[in-house]
């Protein structure tokens, strides 16, 4: 940023410099249930490819999260033996 001379180099979900996976957790973190939408820009990639393979990286990432901490339910489950 500030240098005239840079121009924007995007790259594929999953490729770059952006955490993703900390977004996608924070976001599970706090209840999110909305959509999650990308703008998918990579030039050096076909579009089809690009767009199925980013989608792909973020449905992995985009897991069910812990119904409650570690302990708490590993006790639980040890209670049902």
């Amino acid at each position: 940023f500030g240098d005239a001379r840079r121009t924007w180099d995007f790259r594929s979900v999953g490729r770059g410099m952006i955490d993703f996976e900390s977004i996608i957790v924070s976001l599970n973190d706090i209840g999110y249930q909305g959509p999650l939408s990308v703008e998918w820009e990579d030039s050096r990639m076909d579009r089809v490819h690009g767009a199925t393979e980013s989608a792909a990286f973020c449905k992995r990432l985009d897991f069910k999260p812990a119904a409650g901490a570690f302990d708490a339910v590993f006790a639980r489950d040890q209670q049902k033996v």
